[in-house]
């Protein structure tokens, strides 16, 4: 018996009061944070959206120097529609109406300048005004540009004047405000929304499921309770995080909906293990005489049921153990996201790391606190076993499993044709990835935006009616004079693909910014990132710009692709390394550590390629509520192959530590698979059947990327509780029989020193 976990268990059993009380004070504390903050700022405060940071890349470097050098304030933008152009009267009336918002504007504090096609004293030349008149004839553009000190009001000032002057330029006129701080707001919003939304859906299902697991209300809540405490602690590890990292808006929900599964993950095999346990000591105490039950019963400290201690211990020893060596898997692989470069995937690292670290606190302490509060009343049986559908159900559903049963004779018939399995499963799970062949990547940005959003419409608005005023999807930044820099325009425009490009314009007084318009709409798409890779190709120097640096949307994705390409294969091999010392340590073998290892990667291939062909692909498109933008995110591929495998190698744990306990004890491999997938296919299921539910809710929200995580992690999910743990895995163990358990004589003494035991 472990020391430690036993002293845990001991310790909780008789301070469960305490130790709830204490976690009351840190979820309280952690939501105070979060909500409100420090000085007025919340954790939804401190977010930010826009390109993943790629620190080092060309993209990012001329970012950094573009905003270093600019000396200008917000722009807040207006487009105008429903006004005819050709009409005389109609352009009359706009025109006044332009003047007397231009007055108004420039009369707010910390308003520069305002441009229209009517009046800019301040603005650019008269010839050029026609780029602020729609090509449609149909309406205009109106430009202010706040000073770069304004004070915090005259946004919120000017937004309220654009709002409304389009009912005074014209009858029937309508009008989309935006800034970078609109956006910003509206995609955080949404997170927001998303975020209510996916725990309105995921926390009542999940409840129903686990009250048939555990054929009771009280027992059910106990791993919700402990989910709702990781989501209270991580918000507040996330409040923490946004001081020392720039936190991207879709951290927040990737990580909450992590720290959710786990902890009913978690929460379902403490409470099951406990329900097994306090049932054997329950039955252990009425085969005793009287007089030793008083005798036992005097050993324990006053008030304290010994019969609840017994079985609190065991469960810690056993379930507890499991629970803290998954998690140690499933941190380690998420912890590889820290040796890749963007930003977007190190703050996902250790965020991720330190939800899985109050998950499994959560599950470790909150939970058995509560369950020896219960007590004795997990012995009762619940009221919902009089319901004649719900007995069933929690008969064949319930977290304790008899000895033989669904998933004993399952290991059986996989059991006597072990390679016909291995086979057709291994060749349906090929056929799965096989999309993956023609993944493509992209970092959106506004596309993230949900479809009917007035912020899309604007960018839409944009850039067919006002061509030279859309921002370029390339841009690149030379270090030059204005000559050079035309010049280098001239070459730019030479390139097969670029429809335009826009003058050069001054950035500080060493650099000029060149604006590129390739020939296609997606701004990530094959045609602009091969632009990007052709300008990068241009020679510099002798006459030509010495330094250039291509930006944008196409530019960054290229940058974060070479990013993870760069740093993938030390991240996975490291976690590679950890988690096949990890599965040594714990089962002493070499050889089961390696199928899991293979399996997992098959396991994941199949849901990244289900996720490609639906998102990719545009299947399903209709029902899950989205529009295809020719690829996956990235960072959400790198959030699948970390997330998913470190969920993946969560039910190994949980199946390989309930057959290596009955292998211990009989020598037998076929009959321990057998019994290690009765014990543990309940609790598999029940725990994937939740966490499915938990990814679901978070795919019906409207932002892609949160849409397509929440879709790829729910099938890597169900993927591997299916294919994988019920058929795959044992076919395998049973075709290697005593070889599973197979190591060296060196290795087999350094098990035999260092060795994790459930």
């Amino acid at each position: 018996m472990c020391p430690v976990f036993d002293r845990l268990g001991r310790d909780i059993a008789h301070r469960p009061r305490l130790t709830v009380f204490v976690w009351i004070l840190l979820v309280g504390g952690c939501l105070a944070l979060a909500l409100t903050g420090v000085g007025g700022q919340g954790l939804f405060d401190r977010l930010h959206s826009g390109e993943p940071r790629v620190p080092g890349s060309q993209s990012q470097i001329g970012s950094d120097i573009v905003a270093d050098n600019d000396e200008t304030g917000e722009t807040i933008s207006l487009v105008v529609q429903g006004v005819d152009l050709a009409d005389a009267e109609a352009v009359s009336e706009a025109g006044r109406a332009a003047a007397t918002l231009h007055t108004t504007l420039l009369a707010i504090d910390g308003v520069e300048s305002v441009v229209d096609p009517f009046v800019f004293p301040d603005g650019p030349a008269a010839e050029e005004a026609a780029a602020f008149v729609s090509t449609a004839q149909d309406g205009f553009f109106v430009s202010v540009t706040l000073e770069p000190d304004a004070p915090a009001a005259a946004h919120d000032e000017v937004v309220t004047e654009l709002e409304e002057f389009p009912a005074a330029a014209s009858d029937g006129a309508t009008g989309l405000v935006s800034s970078s701080p609109i956006v910003t707001d509206e995609i955080i919003g949404q997170l927001q929304t998303d975020l209510a939304r996916g725990e309105a859906v995921a926390l009542p299902i999940s409840l129903l499921i686990m009250i048939v697991v555990f054929g009771g209300f009280l027992t059910a809540g106990m791993p919700l309770a402990g989910a709702l405490a990781s989501i209270a602690g991580g918000l507040g590890a996330l409040y923490g995080f946004s001081y020392v990292l720039d936190l991207d808006s879709v951290v927040v929900n990737v990580v909450t909906v992590l720290g959710l599964g786990l902890s009913i993950d978690y929460g379902l095999l403490i409470v099951s293990r406990f329900r097994e346990e306090i049932q054997a000591a329950a039955a252990a105490e009425a085969e005793l005489g009287s007089g030793e039950r008083r005798q036992r019963g005097r050993t324990g400290r006053r008030g304290v049921d010994p019969v609840l201690v017994r079985a609190l211990r065991r469960t810690m020893t056993t379930a507890g153990r499991t629970v803290t060596f998954s998690a140690v898997t499933v941190a380690v692989s998420i912890a590889g996201l820290l040796l890749l470069r963007p930003d977007i995937l190190k703050s996902l690292g250790a965020a991720g790391v330190s939800v899985v670290i109050i998950a499994v606190a959560s599950a470790l302490t909150l939970v058995p606190a509560l369950l020896v509060l219960i007590g004795r009343r997990m012995l009762q049986p619940s009221v919902l076993t009089k319901v004649p559908v719900l007995r069933s159900l929690i008969g064949k559903l319930g977290d304790v499993a008899p000895e033989h049963g669904f998933f004993s004779r399952l290991a059986g018939v996989v059991q006597k044709r072990p390679w016909v399995v291995l086979v057709l499963t291994t060749v349906v799970l090929g056929l799965l990835a096989s999309p993956v062949l023609g993944l493509q990547l992209r970092n959106s940005t506004t596309e993230m935006l949900p479809r009917d959003s007035d912020q899309r419409d604007f960018i839409d608005v944009v850039q067919a009616d006002y061509p030279l005023l859309a921002t370029p999807a390339i841009q690149v930044l030379v270090e030059a004079d204005a000559a050079q820099a035309q010049a280098f325009a001239d070459e730019i425009a030479t390139l097969p693909d670029v429809e335009g490009v826009n003058p050069p314009t001054a950035v500080g007084t060493q650099y000029q910014l060149i604006g590129v318009r390739p020939d296609t709409d997606e701004a990530g798409g094959e045609v602009a990132t091969g632009v990007v890779e052709e300008i990068r190709a241009l020679e510099t120097g002798d006459g030509a710009p010495e330094q250039v640096w291509v930006l944008g949307q196409a530019a960054n994705q290229i940058d974060f692709t070479d990013a993870l390409i760069e740093g993938l294969p030390w991240a996975v091999g490291i976690v590679v390394l950890a988690t096949f010392v990890l599965l040594f340590l714990m089962t002493g073998s070499l050889l089961v550590p390696l199928k899991a290892l293979l399996i997992n990667v098959l396991s994941l291939g199949a849901s990244l390629g289900i996720t490609t062909w639906i998102f990719q692909e545009g299947h399903l498109s209709g029902p899950l509520g989205f529009t295809s933008t020719g690829g996956l995110e990235s960072y959400v591929v790198a959030i699948v192959i970390a997330f998913g495998f470190g969920l993946a190698m969560d039910y190994e744990v949980f199946l390989l530590a309930r057959i290596k306990e009955f292998y211990d004890a009989t020598g037998d491999n076929d009959l321990a698979v057998r019994m290690g997938l009765q014990q543990s296919g309940r609790i598999i299921t029940s725990a994937a059947l939740v966490i499915v539910v938990v990814f679901a809710g978070f795919a019906t929200g409207e932002l892609i990327a949160i849409k397509q995580a929440g879709v790829a992690l729910a099938l890597t999910v169900l993927v591997d509780a299916t294919l994988v743990r019920m058929l795959l895995v044992p076919a395998t163990m049973t075709l290697l029989g005593d070889w599973n358990w197979w190591a060296p004589k060196p290795l087999r003494r350094l098990h035999k020193r260092f060795a994790i035991q459930h």
